[in-house]
């Protein structure tokens, strides 16, 4: 197949070199700033994936091919908008995104986004627990490519399945959607945990209750309740929240440290979409009246000045109630 992979990023970069060494005809849409000279000359992004060599036959460009069999946007949830508008493809191709954020200002999906700037098209959404690091260096992964179109759905999961890389498909783009997103304030929470160190127990008790209000929220805006339960859920959040490649636990653990949300921003390259998610879960929260208290004082902690160890302590001392109520 043809595959444009739009993004040269961490993420990119690994699912572009899957991509071309499962044999695929690979086009990667690089900006600038990520260093598009050092990727052809060195075949590596000393920024993003250190020690990781690209392959040969990945073309790096500035452009795209408007007529690829599949396009991924592997770019930042806050930049989707803009990179949509500025990467439009013919009706055919199937679109995938592998960002995992919520849009601050119209609090849409990605694929809901892609779809408002390119129209009628086959959406789709790839999630789940993994990390360019591993993807990269062959490591095992298993996700989930969800969409309305069951055959786009399929064409995407042939495309990428390989002997490490298993890929499963589901109908319920929303629940995969809001699972990687909402995964990623409940590992800033976890994050936290670490910094303070809390132990075991109580960060297990914050994943398992995290994940207890993604999937209320999920289940108010339509989707299946059991994809919680999935890779895209419960999968992803584990990972996200144990895992010493994880930006949005690193994020945490430096806040409970003294750290500013500006200073964290400011001084990475790294891109954690929790911080940008927070304030849309909140608001979608409170506009489907949903009880999501982990949510909540992630977002009172980056935006509105409560200390981390105060948050925890609203956390510990609210009402006793039934686990499942």
């Amino acid at each position: 197949m043809k595959v444009q992979v739009i993004g040269a990023g961490s993420w990119g970069l690994a699912l572009a070199r899957l991509l071309a060494l499962k044999g695929h005809e690979v086009r990667l849409s690089c900006r600038e700033e990520d260093g598009p000279e050092v990727l052809r000359s060195k075949r590596e992004s000393p920024c993003f994936l250190p020690g990781v060599r690209i392959p040969d036959s990945i073309r790096v460009e500035k452009d795209h091919d408007p007529g690829a069999d599949i396009a991924v946007f592997a770019v930042p949830s806050h930049a989707m908008r803009a990179i949509a508008a500025a990467f439009p493809f013919g009706p055919d191709t199937i679109r995938v995104s592998v960002a995992k954020g919520i849009e601050t200002e119209t609090l849409m999906r990605m694929t809901e986004v892609i779809a408002a700037e390119h129209g009628a098209c086959p959406v789709t959404a790839l999630s789940g627990p993994s990390h360019a690091e591993e993807v990269a260096t062959d490591h095992p992964a298993s996700l989930v490519v969800a969409g309305e179109a069951e055959d786009a759905c399929k064409m995407v999961q042939d495309a990428f399945v390989t002997p490490r890389f298993r890929v499963y498909t589901s109908p319920d783009v929303v629940g995969v959607e809001l699972g990687g997103a909402l995964k990623n304030v409940i590992a800033i929470a976890a994050g936290v945990c670490d910094g303070f160190q809390l132990g075991d127990s109580a960060k297990a008790a914050l994943v398992t209750r995290g994940l207890a209000e993604m999937a209320r929220l999920g289940e108010a805006m339509g989707a299946h309740p059991l994809t919680f339960s999935g890779l895209s859920g419960m999968g992803d959040l584990i990972v996200t929240c144990m895992s010493r490649y994880s930006r949005n636990r690193h994020v945490g653990e430096q806040i409970a440290l003294g750290e500013t949300v500006e200073s964290i921003m400011t001084g990475s390259l790294m891109v954690a979409e929790g911080i940008r998610t927070a304030p849309g879960a909140y608001t979608m929260a409170r506009r489907h009246a949903v009880d999501m208290p982990i949510t909540e004082q992630v977002h009172f902690v980056l935006f509105e000045g409560v200390s981390p160890r105060d948050a925890v302590e609203e956390l510990m001392e609210r009402e006793a109630k039934p686990e499942r109520g």
